[in-house]
């Protein structure tokens, strides 16, 4: 990990974030703050100025005139054992989840490749733009200790927890209702709120759990306000129906998260691909988010997210890359994917919904946009300096951009982790990209 904390910096270039929702399909709309050559003042952990004049003298300096920075991306959904299986060749859902998942998260059981593989995971976000995430880790209480002090190291906003699987798993990943309690009680207590450590009670998804164990789930969320709720939900048409077998007396799949206290304003569900209209109302009564994870929907075959229906229903959707269904942890490469999934349905996504949807839009998802997910004096100073372009024909697509909104999709479209110039997280640098003698756009 490359880590050199700033006591103060200011950074200049062509700031980029968001004062309100944009909406969905209108590149000219509202909500978007574009600031060209402007200077980002970081003192300690936080943003305490955003200005067009140049600081004083006092202030060291950081000149990046003519890329972007924006705050730091904030992934809502990612696995991160499945850095192992990234592009495993493989059927759908159910069938990859037995084939490549489950073996690569039983490499977990051992502590020292759970802490050397939670160090590579988050460094590797970092290294990506990714300053925030949501994560699974498994069913190993040691796999969640290894990506929490991974994360307090870094100084990252991370919410996770332990996963929850008592059926239809292996078993060798398998625990049980009194076990996982016990586990869970004592992570809760050791992690959470501790830094910048939020927890997550994360049933894997319904058919890994048995009723009493989804119970058991409710019931820590209960006895412990201000916990986070993460899983699965209708995903693939086959898990769907095999909900409706396993838990007939529920109406719908999300209706059996209902029924045992697991929905609520900080419960993020994955993918809501197959959700129905009584599904989005229950969504919007129970303050619950989904997690568009476009680059895996593609990938596992699994359907086409409605994100219009969910936001005309009050839904919060955020961007996730589902690593390891998805095939990159890049959020460049994850909203790309996702505008490809909305234009399927006949819908284009403006660039502004896409990126709000990975920073503002994330952090309010979660609650947290008190902290994060802007460039707003008073909030932690995640933020990321980017390259509009590292090839002459990027370059050149962005010499001849028609206007900002144009510039700013063809590098969504065309971009990945070679345009990171460096992510600071909390104020402290936690990686700068190595300089390359033959990157035209390396300053």
């Amino acid at each position: 990990m490359n880590s050199k904390p700033f006591s103060r910096v200011a950074l200049r270039g062509d700031l980029i974030d968001f004062s309100a929702q944009p909406a969905l399909e209108d590149p000219q709309s509202t909500g978007v703050r574009v600031r060209p050559d402007h200077w980002l003042l970081i003192d300690g952990q936080r943003i305490v100025a955003v200005q067009a004049e140049a600081p004083g003298p006092d202030w060291p300096q950081e000149d990046h005139r003519g890329r972007w920075i924006l705050p730091g991306f904030i992934d809502t959904h990612v696995h991160s054992a499945q850095i192992d299986v990234i592009g495993a060749w493989g059927t759908q859902l159910l069938d990859w989840l037995n084939t490549h998942t489950f073996p690569a998260e039983a490499r977990m059981a051992d502590e020292a490749h759970a802490q050397a593989l939670s160090a590579l995971f988050l460094d590797s976000l970092l290294a990506q733009g990714t300053t925030s995430a949501m994560v699974f880790p498994t069913v190993h209480k040691h796999s969640v200790d290894a990506l929490f002090a991974a994360a307090q190291a870094r100084q990252m906003r991370l919410i996770t927890g332990k996963v929850l699987m008592d059926r239809h798993a292996p078993d060798f990943l398998r625990d049980d209702v009194a076990q996982a309690e016990r586990d869970c009680t004592a992570l809760i207590e050791r992690w959470h709120g501790q830094d910048r450590l939020a927890y997550a009670v994360t049933p894997r998804f319904a058919p890994t759990s048995t009723p009493a164990q989804l119970a058991m789930a409710g019931g820590l969320m209960k006895a412990h306000p201000g916990l986070y709720m993460q899983t699965h939900v209708a995903e693939n048409r086959d898990e769907v129906r095999w909900v409706a077998e396993l838990f007939p007396e529920a109406r719908s799949y999300l209706d059996v998260y209902e029924r045992f206290g697991l929905l609520g304003p900080r419960a993020m569900l994955a993918h809501g691909i197959w959700l129905d209209d009584e599904d989005r109302a229950l969504l919007r009564h129970s303050g619950a988010a989904l997690a568009f994870c476009p680059s895996s929907n593609l990938f596992l075959g699994s359907g086409l997210f409605d994100w219009a229906a969910a936001e005309a229903t009050g839904t919060a959707v955020s961007m996730a890359s589902d690593v390891g269904g998805g095939t990159s942890l890049s959020m460049l490469r994850t909203l790309a994917d996702g505008y490809k999934v909305q234009a399927m349905a006949g819908r284009h996504v403006s660039a502004w919904a896409l990126l709000h949807a990975a920073t503002r839009g994330a952090a309010q998802a979660l609650g947290l946009a008190q902290e994060i997910g802007a460039l707003e004096p008073g909030l932690m100073a995640d933020v990321v300096v980017w390259d509009k372009a590292c090839t002459p024909l990027e370059a050149r697509r962005q010499a001849v951009a028609q206007d900002v909104h144009d510039a700013v999709f063809a590098w969504i479209t065309q971009g990945d982790d070679r345009h990171v110039v460096a992510t600071w997280v909390a104020g402290g640098l936690r990686y700068r990209r190595a300089p390359s003698p033959g990157r035209q756009s390396e300053a």
